[in-house]
C-alpha cells in the first residue's frame, strides 16, 4: 500500500496505517494543511471552497473527513457530490470561490484516492504553493474556528448541467451541425461520474448513446486507465451496435479515448491530435504538450502554420507554457484536452464536443480519420522502484551516457533520436519509473523501450 505527497496533492491507498496510506487521519491533515495555505493566500475573512468527488467507493467518506475539517476551519463549502475533475474546475470562478478540491485518484484502481488542489481560477496549484502545503502538514500547526465561527455547507448537484452548458456555448462548437449527423455511440463510463456527464452531454447533442458502465457504483468493471488491454468491452460493442465511434473516459473524467467505428483504438495520444485539428483549422495559432506526447500534434501544428512547444509533464507545467506561448489549444497525450476558451484544464466534455464537430464537418469515419494523421506508435512501460534503487543516480547516468544526442533534462531525461525518442521520468503519482517510447512501428517502441529497460538495469545493478 501507499501514500505519494506531491506538489500536485496527496494520493494513496485506503486503509492502513497512518503515514504510509491514505487514512482517515492522513485526509484530515491534508485538508488542514490545504485550508490553512488557503486563509493566509487569499487574506480574506470568509473563504468558500467547491468540492466535488468521483463515484469511487471511498469517496464519501473521504468527502466527509475532508468537508467537516474545513468546517473546522471556518471555510463555506459548496459541495457539488459526484462530479467530474473539469466541473469542479469551471465551477470554482463561477462560485467566485477561493479554491477547491477534487476527490479522485484519477486512472488508479479502486483502492485509491486523492485530494486534487484548486487555487481561485480553478487551476491546479504551482510547485511552490504545493511545496508549502507540504511543510503545513509536516508542522501540523492548524488554527481551527471557534463555535460561531465554523463554516456551513451549500449543495449543488446542478453543475453538470452547468459544464454541459458551457460547452455548447463554446464559438467552435455548433450543436445543430452535429444534431444533422444523427451519429451512434458508445460511451464507457467506468461506473462512474462520466457515466453521468458524457451521455448527458452526447444527448444532448442529438447523439443517439449506448451506454456501457454507466452506472455511478464506484465498482470499476476493468482497470481504470482507458488503455488497449482494458478496453475489449467496448471494442466488441462498437462493432456489434454499428456505432459510428466509442468513448472511454477514466474515472473523474480528464482523460478521453475514442474507439473507432472498426473497434480498434483510435488512440489515447490522438485525441488530442484531432481535437487540435479541428481547433486549429478554424483558429490560427500554437499548441502545447507535454515531453511524453506523441510527435503528431507537433506535425499537425506545423501543417496548420503553427508552432509546437513541449513542457515538462504535469497540467500545471503544460498550462503554464500554454499561458505564455497564448496556445489556442494544448494538453496531455493521455487523451487530456485542455482548451483555453473554455478553461485551462483538461475536459473530457470540451474533448467530445470538439471531437463531435471534427467529424460532423469532415465526413467519413473514425478510422478514416485515423489513417490521415501521421503514424507513430508508442510504447509505455514502467519499473517498480524499490528502496536500494537511486532514481536520480539512475537518470543522472543515463543523461550522461546521451549527452551527445538532441537531451532534455527539465523532467527527467528526454533523449530526442532522428527517427524515435524516449523518455525516462519518476512518476509523480506512483512508485514507478516510466519509460515512454515512440517510433514508426509498434515493434521499433516497443524494443526502443526493452533496449532502454535493460541499460537501466545494467546502471542500477539488477
Amino acid at each position: 500500500m501507499a501514500l505519494i505527497k506531491s506538489i500536485s496533492g496527496i494520493r494513496g491507498t485506503i486503509g492502513g496505517t497512518t503515514g504510509n496510506n491514505l487514512t482517515p487521519i492522513d485526509a484530515v491533515k491534508f485538508a488542514a494543511s490545504y485550508g490553512t495555505w488557503l486563509k493566509g493566500y487569499a487574506n480574506k475573512d470568509k473563504l468558500t471552497v467547491v468540492i466535488g468527488r468521483d463515484a469511487r467507493l471511498s469517496g464519501e467518506m473521504i468527502q466527509n473527513l475532508v468537508v467537516s475539517t474545513f468546517i473546522g476551519l471556518g471555510i463555506d463549502i459548496i459541495d457539488l457530490g459526484l462530479s467530474t475533475t473539469p466541473t469542479v474546475e469551471i465551477a470554482v470562478p463561477l462560485e467566485k470561490a477561493d479554491g477547491g478540491i477534487i476527490l479522485t485518484a484519477s486512472h488508479n484502481p479502486k483502492q485509491w484516492n486523492a485530494l486534487k488542489l484548486l487555487n481561485e481560477k480553478g487551476e491546479f496549484l504551482d510547485a511552490a504553493q504545493g511545496a508549502i502545503i507540504l511543510e503545513l502538514a509536516e508542522k501540523e500547526d492548524f488554527d481551527f474556528a471557534e463555535v460561531d465561527d465554523l463554516g456551513i455547507i451549500t449543495k449543488n448537484d446542478a453543475y453538470i448541467d452547468v459544464h454541459i452548458d458551457e460547452v455548447l456555448d463554446l464559438s467552435l462548437v455548433n450543436a445543430d451541425v452535429i444534431r444533422e449527423k444523427k451519429f451512434k455511440v458508445v460511451v464507457d463510463g467506468v461506473n462512474s461520474t462520466g457515466g453521468i456527464a458524457i451521455p448527458k452531454l452526447l444527448k444532448e447533442l442529438g447523439v443517439e448513446v449506448v451506454e456501457l458502465y454507466c452506472e455511478p457504483t464506484g465498482h470499476f468493471p476493468h482497470n481504470p486507465e482507458p488503455l488497449k488491454e482494458h478496453l475489449g468491452d467496448i471494442c466488441d460493442l462498437v462493432v456489434k451496435e454499428n456505432a459510428d465511434f466509442g468513448i472511454v473516459v477514466d474515472p473523474d473524467v480528464d482523460r478521453l479515448a475514442f474507439i473507432s467505428n472498426d473497434g480498434e483504438m483510435f488512440g489515447e495520444e490522438y485525441t488530442l491530435v484531432a481535437c487540435a485539428d479541428y481547433v486549429l483549422g478554424k483558429t490560427k495559432g500554437d499548441t502545447v504538450s507535454n515531453l511524453s506526447s506523441s510527435r503528431a500534434l507537433r506535425d499537425i501544428t506545423q501543417k496548420h502554420g503553427g508552432t509546437y512547444e513541449a513542457a515538462a509533464v504535469g497540467e500545471v507545467n503544460v498550462v503554464t507554457k500554454m499561458k505564455a506561448n497564448n496556445a489556442v489549444i494544448g494538453g496531455e497525450g493521455n487523451g487530456g484536452i485542455i482548451y483555453p476558451e473554455s478553461h485551462y484544464g483538461r475536459d473530457s466534455l470540451v474533448g467530445t464536443a470538439l471531437f463531435l464537430m471534427l467529424m460532423a464537418e469532415n465526413g467519413g469515419t473514425v478510422a478514416d480519420l485515423r489513417a490521415s494523421y501521421p503514424s507513430y506508435f508508442m510504447s509505455k512501460k514502467k519499473i517498480q522502484l524499490t528502496p536500494e534503487l537511486d532514481v536520480d543516480g539512475i537518470l543522472t547516468a543515463m543523461a550522461k551516457k546521451y549527452e551527445n544526442e538532441d537531451l532534455s533534462t527539465i523532467d527527467g531525461v528526454k533523449i530526442d533520436f532522428a527517427e524515435n525518442w524516449v523518455h525516462l521520468r519518476k512518476s509523480n503519482t506512483e512508485p514507478i519509473i516510466r519509460i515512454y517510447t515512440e517510433a514508426k512501428s509498434q515493434q521499433e517502441a516497443d524494443g526502443l523501450a526493452d533496449a532502454i529497460i535493460g541499460e537501466i538495469n545494467a546502471v542500477a545493478g539488477i
